[in-house]
């Protein structure tokens, strides 16, 4: 069985080094003390050697206490004229404790003390000089020191390992947690930009077949497939979503793993003229213009982009269902600018009604983009309306960034896409260098 390291543990093993050490010096004192000149080993000596042995039982509760004790043991002893050899060692062991809790200069009166008994008992032995006593005391004290401060610093070291351990163990905790929390904002805004689009389209196409189910039916049956159409798109983006998120770990590189569709694909800003679309079938009047040569973003900016601009659209629908809204992205130099603007335009006399906001929109946009290094800035513009600000800056121009397709779905530069005019400019004079936000003020926020 192995020995335990506990307090108790120390204290019973430092009583049996105490009890062994002066049970083996009076058995070496009855057995070797001679005659003359050394009187009789008789009670009085053995209760000395008892003095000086045994309180290095408490030598770690309290090492000065029991060193001053075992050197008034030891200096009685050799006063008696006792024979000192077998008993000098309990006052080192002692000392020895003594070197292992304090620094050097709270032990020299120690080391003083026990070098002064040493001597005392060194020379009692009427057969050594002064020179030889002496380079013993100085030989076995300086030893038991070096022994002993070694122990001190290695008991600092590992003190000192204890706490850096313990500091370690909880900023890993700290970093889990908040490798945690992180995981649970991504899942919120991935669940957020999936599925509050959707709805806010199956909101205002179910309420606009509500209103005019009676007297237009067939604009309440396109309502109702638009709807239909929606939820099941919602439904297989949710079930991408859902897939990504029981992938390990390790499989999710880059600050967020992109949500993949059905057929293995990320949205992109390819995907634009299918999401202006989707906005204009539900009642918007959207626009969507490219200006300059269209260059590919990494993947996880690329669907920060496109989220940002489906959640501004859905923000229209909500806000605004009956506005004008246009979608302008501008390539220049190493930054991409992207503008969603719309004319404030209400749902009065449309049968649409507004539908109510949660206020996490805007705050996982900007996290979105200053996840991938750009910025964000959003609030009612000048002449009316909203406006969304979005800059992200472009990778390096390679080789063949100039084709028609850069490979990920994105619209060649002035091909005029869903609802632009000739050459991708769109078709109202809006002037796109207008700053969306002049006040950083939002209205009711998005879900």
């Amino acid at each position: 069985m192995r020995l335990g390291t506990g307090p108790v543990q120390r204290r019973l093993v430092d009583a049996v080094v105490a009890v062994a050490m002066t049970s083996l010096t009076i058995t070496f004192a009855l057995q070797y003390h001679p005659g003359a000149p050394w009187p009789p080993f008789g009670p009085w000596a053995i209760a000395l050697s008892a003095l000086t042995g045994l309180p290095v039982a408490f030598r770690r509760a309290a090492p000065r206490t029991v060193l001053v004790v075992s050197c008034a043991g030891l200096t009685l002893y050799s006063a008696g004229g006792y024979q000192p050899s077998a008993n000098v060692w309990p006052p080192v062991l002692a000392f020895f404790t003594v070197a292992t809790e304090l620094p050097f200069r709270r032990v020299l009166p120690g080391a003083l003390l026990t070098a002064c008994v040493w001597e005392y008992g060194g020379l009692s032995l009427h057969v050594v000089s002064v020179v030889v006593a002496t380079a013993q005391t100085v030989l076995v004290l300086g030893l038991a020191w070096a022994f002993g401060a070694g122990a001190r610093r290695l008991a600092e070291r590992n003190g000192q390992l204890r706490v850096l351990t313990r500091r370690l163990q909880l900023e890993q905790a700290a970093r889990a947690r908040h490798e945690v929390t992180e995981e649970r904002m991504r899942i919120a805004r991935e669940l957020h930009d999936v599925v509050a689009h959707h709805l806010s389209v199956i909101a205002v196409q179910s309420g606009l077949a509500r209103y005019v189910f009676d007297t237009a039916p067939d604009t309440a049956r396109t309502a109702l497939g638009t709807v239909a159409d929606t939820a099941r798109q919602s439904l297989e983006e949710m079930r991408g979503l859902l897939g990504v998120l029981r992938l390990p770990p390790a499989a999710c590189d880059g600050p967020a793993a992109p949500v993949a569709s059905p057929e293995g694909s990320t949205p992109g800003l390819g995907d634009l003229p299918e999401l202006v679309e989707r906005v204009r079938a539900a009642g918007v009047r959207a626009e969507l213009s490219v200006i300059g040569t269209a260059r590919p973003l990494p993947p996880g900016g690329d669907l920060s982009a496109y989220r940002i601009v489906q959640e501004a659209l859905t923000n229209v629908l909500k806000h605004a269902p009956a506005a004008h809204a246009a979608v302008e992205l501008r390539y220049r130099g190493d930054l991409l600018t992207i503008r969603v603007d719309d004319d404030g335009g209400g749902a009065a006399g449309t049968g649409v009604e507004r539908v109510p906001g949660g206020g996490h929109g805007l705050m996982g946009m900007r996290e979105r983009a200053k996840l991938y290094g750009g910025t964000f800035a959003a609030g009612p513009r000048r002449q009316g309306g909203y406006g969304v600000l979005l800059t992200l800056p472009l990778p390096a121009p390679t080789a063949g960034a100039d084709r028609a397709d850069t490979g990920t779905g994105r619209p060649r530069a002035g091909t005029g896409p869903a609802g632009t005019g000739r050459g991708g400019e769109r078709k109202q004079g809006h002037d796109p260098a207008e700053d969306p936000c002049p006040r950083r003020r939002r209205r009711d926020p998005d879900p």
